[in-house]
């Protein structure tokens, strides 16, 4: 695949039938539910015929929770189902119930029944909830490994601009005469949509046809969330993402407040901020396959987190009251009022650019089994601690009184916590935040041909040796984990040492200086391969003198010995004379002088382990790096 047609595979999955038909089905979907949920809203605040004898915000809350409980009662049933019968045929069956929901919306619209609007706003949270599972867990039936980034930052875009608009045109509908009336119109109209594009959706078999489906909501709940727990990694990628959703519910509950008492803003202000977040979300998560080169990369989770904190603990400090209460349009042409613009939309863009790697990694590393149970349980996850965002809120702002930029700054603060306990129980996270910061600040890296690796099962990368990045780099363009063999001088190295240690680089010394670390390297290479792991080694043995590829030792057919697998020739090029190799009179002694050095890293064709040995790997890397150092 060419790097022009990596670039456009994010964009042209809404072009392709293993893809686009999803996220209409799921766009269409979000769209009606907030459609419904604000129009019903302010029919109930403002319109004399829906009005009830129940305090408002009492019968918000009430709403809130009848859609969320669903979450909690049905995700793990959602998730049997999921796994046992064809997804695409349980989509069209969801889609036929909402439109179903909406008829009956439509007739309890019409008698202005706000039980009975309740009651269905319930079952469309059911119909959500039953969703839910299946949306996730069909993308990695239908995409490929490098597209599940792309395929979930479509998704999450589409959720939050369908929010966006569905919340909007809920709102405009219901200042329409006979609003009830258009809005029916609306919200059937929509979910026909939304049931014609599932039609489109390509089958994807059952994962797991013969597992048993138990309706206990009590204990299937408990077992689908022990699932989550099976893979730590996937856990705490759950908890993270539900974290996210704590400060998402936490933003949005309190965005009318807020507006109205720390900006003194109206209306509008309020729709401005909203747009702002959501347009934020959308563009993180688009980024985020730009970002990282088309492969799940969960450095850029640590970004993100840095970028809610920042952001989120900004909005203390930027917020300005107006003497009078504004609009949206003289709310923007105070200068004072950028920084509060600012912060929304980089709150937004921090958020996209946090959860589409997690949402990805948990489909890239879960047990392909169990996926759908797994997105149940983080769905259960997802919904307490949207329910402990609200307890929280009550807490802080009722009971101790605090203002809401207080809070605001609180849950900042709370977030680097809860980063800082994730970052150090899987250090993984900040060790790709490392390599993606070093490699993306000091170097703009092409990948050629990367796509020889093979996607799995064990392989041996052979590589020139140019400096000290080359592992961080190399690490940083492919996809699929590596196991570095090095030098143990460099594998000790301040800082890198973290990296390495941390992307279980396998440590080798000269047979005659340390004879112990030798033999080890070998056992471990050799068990590695066999878990079916990519290795990379340097056969030059060191770093290059003079820039030019060194002789290749004979450690790669000893490896190759023990474990006859594919070998792919790969050449770095553009790092000799950086800071970080020997010209000049060696590595790290100069002042580095050259920052943001374009750098390739290519690929050559697969080799045979019968048809591999030193000298021909040595022939085959000279051709790819050609003339380039």
């Amino acid at each position: 695949m060419s790097n022009d047609q990596q670039e456009r595979s994010q964009f042209s999955l809404l072009k392709e039938r293993r893809f686009a038909p999803l996220f209409w089905t799921q766009f269409f979907g979000a769209f009606n539910d907030n459609v419904f949920k604000s129009s019903l809203l302010i029919l109930i605040a403002f319109s004399a015929s829906y009005r009830v004898a129940m305090e408002i915000n009492t019968l918000n809350n009430i709403a809130a929770m009848l859609f969320i409980l669903p979450f909690f009662l049905f995700s793990a049933l959602a998730g049997e189902i999921a796994e046992k019968y064809e997804k695409s045929m349980l989509i069209r069956r969801i889609k036929l119930f909402e439109i179903a929901i909406m008829v009956l919306a439509s007739v309890a619209f019409y008698f202005s029944n706000v039980a009975g609007l309740l009651l269905l706003l319930f079952f469309a949270g059911v119909q959500s909830t039953f969703f839910g599972p299946i949306k996730y867990s069909i993308i990695p039936q239908h995409l490929k490994p490098s597209e599940l980034v792309g395929g979930n930052a479509w998704i999450e875009s589409g959720t939050f601009l369908a929010i966006l608009l569905g919340t909007i045109l809920g709102g405009l509908l219901t200042k329409m005469d006979n609003g009830p009336t258009w809005i029916s119109v609306a919200i059937v109209i929509v979910s026909i949509l939304g049931w014609l594009a599932s039609r489109k959706i390509p089958t994807a078999d059952a994962p797991s046809p013969d597992i048993t489906i138990k309706f206990n909501p009590f204990t299937e709940t408990w077992k689908t969330l022990k699932i989550v727990h099976e893979i730590r990694s996937v856990y705490l990628a759950c908890l993270s993402i539900s974290w996210f959703w704590f400060l998402g519910a936490s933003y949005l509950t309190q965005l009318p407040n807020y507006t109205k008492t720390a900006l003194n803003g109206d209306q509008t202000v309020v729709t401005l901020l909203l747009a702002l977040f959501s347009i934020g979300i959308a563009t993180g998560s688009l980024l985020c396959e730009r970002l990282s080169g088309h492969k799940v990369e969960i450095g850029l989770v640590p970004l993100g987190s840095i970028g809610l904190t920042v952001f989120g603990a900004d909005l203390y400090f930027a917020h300005t009251l107006s003497t009078t209460t504004v609009d949206f349009m003289t709310f923007i042409a105070i200068p004072s009022n950028f920084r509060v613009l600012f912060d929304f939309i980089m709150i937004g863009v921090s958020g996209g650019l946090y959860i589409v790697p997690l949402y990805a990694m948990i489909q890239e590393r879960c047990n392909p089994t169990k996926r759908s149970r797994t997105i149940a349980a983080l769905n259960i996850l997802n919904a307490l601690f949207m329910v402990v965002s609200a307890v929280s809120a009550m807490i802080f702002l009722s009971i101790l009184e605090l203002t809401i930029p207080q809070f605001f700054l609180i849950i900042a603060i709370m977030n680097a916590a809860v980063a800082w306990y994730i970052y150090r129980t899987v250090p993984e996270f900040l060790m790709r935040f490392i390599i993606w910061v070093i490699t993306h600040t000091m170097y703009r890296v092409k990948h050629t041909n990367l796509h020889n690796i093979p996607d799995e099962g064990p392989a041996i990368l052979v590589c020139n040796h140019v400096s000290y990045m080359d592992a961080l780099i190399i690490g940083g363009a492919c996809r699929r984990p590596v196991r570095f063999v090095m030098l143990k001088p460099i594998y000790h190295l301040p800082v890198l040492h973290f990296v390495f240690s941390t992307a279980k680089a396998i440590p080798i010394h000269s047979k005659s200086i340390d004879p112990d670390t030798y033999h080890t390297a070998f056992d471990k290479i050799s068990e590695e391969l066999n878990n079916g792991e990519v290795v990379c080694i340097f056969p030059e043995g060191k770093l290059t003198t003079d820039g030019a590829v060194g002789t290749f030792k004979n450690g790669v057919e000893k490896i190759l010995q023990r474990n006859p697998v594919p070998v792919v020739p790969m050449a770095l090029k553009g790092l000799w004379g950086s800071f970080f190799s020997h010209k000049d009179g060696g590595a790290l002694t100069t002042k580095p002088h050259r920052f943001w050095s374009k750098v390739e890293l290519e690929a050559g064709e697969l080799i045979a382990a019968s048809a591999a040995n030193a000298e021909s790997l040595e022939v085959k890397v000279k051709a790819i790096r050609g003339d380039s150092r």
